[in-house]
């Protein structure tokens, strides 16, 4: 009997999916990758697993990893993937890839099944990582096969097939969204929110913040420490990478910081529309900014910016794993070194305010930067001769193309 593992949430799809592969032949070993999603009873999505008929049934949990390893490299870059975007979804799913390849050579699988449709991003993110990882891995995505497609239709076939081999769910045809959560953020998309001329926030439960109309009318004060632009800690407490956010999640949530409602270019070529909330990752990007204009040369800085949207690119599309990504990761790694120091922020219905910013590597010089008095290393003088030389170029062409004005 043919063997492979899933990657396993116990909801309505991938519970659907255990199942279908099973009348295919296979038996399947359950990988449930906790990113930080919310659920009632891990054990119980366990136990479920193995009541429908799964060969085993395990639980990894990655979030440590997931903020260490991944989201941290990817705010270093301060990647936004066209412009706005904190990437929150795209950055766990190579890492969920890599959790259950790592269970199927374990249980010397043959393949890895995922529940992405044939429309998302996600399938993308899914398949490239693992192919980078096993050149021989054989992928199988249920809702790009017609036959599949053909036997569920919608959610009330999944439900009636549930019904009919006795696999509990908790689902119902209606359904105004679909939602994607972890540690980092949370994802809002489909149903209503497919028309692009409905209020997102009017639709959507947000789970992770309030409304900034509902956030206290007084601002609140967090720092956030950083260590070779890493974080470290918040109000001087020294912090896992998890606690970090999970922390920052709590005080910027309950200030209404972190939504975002866009409308973006899917890898497939498709453009879609979705809400989001990140409000960690939102402070996180915010004071790391801060703490790079006191400890970052002007050139590298301009350089690393440059290069940011290609990096928000690759994460969204899926290229994790590759030698231009690690070679890019190194790059970001040896910039970031002097990033160390600490932000002061003031959080006020959604806004971020600018407190403070110190650094034991600042490049400031109040000395240099005063408007007032002179310093040794800067005479007013020579910017005289500075401008000279720069505008020769423009006295040429000049001279030589007389512009109309």
């Amino acid at each position: 009997m043919p063997n492979c593992v899933l990657a396993y949430s116990g909801g309505l799809d991938t519970s659907v999916i255990l199942g279908w592969l099973q009348d295919q032949g296979y038996e399947v070993h359950c990988v449930y990758v906790d990113v930080g999603q919310p659920c009632e009873d891990r054990d119980a999505i366990m136990q479920k697993a193995h009541n429908c008929g799964a060969a085993s049934a395990r639980l990894v949990d990655v979030r440590e990893e997931l903020c260490r390893d991944f989201a941290f490299p990817v705010l270093q870059w301060q990647a936004k993937y066209e412009g706005i975007y904190l990437l929150g979804t795209s950055i766990a799913r190579p890492l969920i890839s890599k959790a259950c390849l790592e269970v199927a050579r374990e249980v010397n699988a043959e393949a890895y099944a995922h529940g992405a449709t044939g429309k998302g991003n996600d399938q993308c993110r899914f398949q490239l990582a693992a192919e980078a990882l096993d050149p021989n891995v054989k992928i199988l995505a249920p809702w790009r096969m017609e036959s599949f497609r053909s036997l569920f239709p919608g959610r009330k076939e999944m439900i009636d097939y549930c019904d009919a081999k006795q696999i509990p769910v908790k689902a119902s045809l209606a359904k105004p969204y679909s939602s994607d959560e972890n540690c980092l953020h949370i994802s809002y998309e489909a149903g209503e929110l497919e028309d692009p001329a409905v209020c997102g926030v009017d639709r959507v439960d947000f789970g992770m913040t309030v409304s900034p109309q509902q956030a206290p009318d007084k601002v609140e004060e967090v720092t956030i420490g950083f260590e070779s632009g890493v974080p470290t800690s918040v109000n001087g407490k020294v912090l896992s990478a998890l606690a970090v956010v999970e922390t920052l999640n709590q005080i910027a949530g309950r200030n209404g910081v972190g939504r975002i409602d866009i409308v973006e270019n899917r890898f497939v070529g498709m453009k879609s529309r979705g809400v989001y909330e990140a409000p960690g990752m939102t402070l996180l990007y915010a004071a790391h900014l801060q703490l790079e204009q006191l400890t970052l040369d002007r050139d590298l800085v301009h350089l690393r910016d440059r290069i940011s949207p290609e990096v928000a690119e690759m994460v969204y599309y899926g290229f994790w794993y590759g030698a231009k990504m690690d070679a890019l990761m190194a790059f970001i790694r040896e910039a970031q070194r002097p990033v160390t120091g600490e932000v002061k922020l003031g959080l006020y219905k959604g806004n971020i305010l600018i407190h403070s910013r110190t650094s034991p590597t600042s490049l400031y010089d109040a000395a240099i930067a005063s408007m007032e008095g002179g310093a040794a290393d800067y005479d007013q003088t020579d910017a005289a001769g500075f401008l000279r030389l720069q505008g020769l170029p423009g006295r040429v062409q000049s001279r030589v193309r007389p512009r109309e004005w």
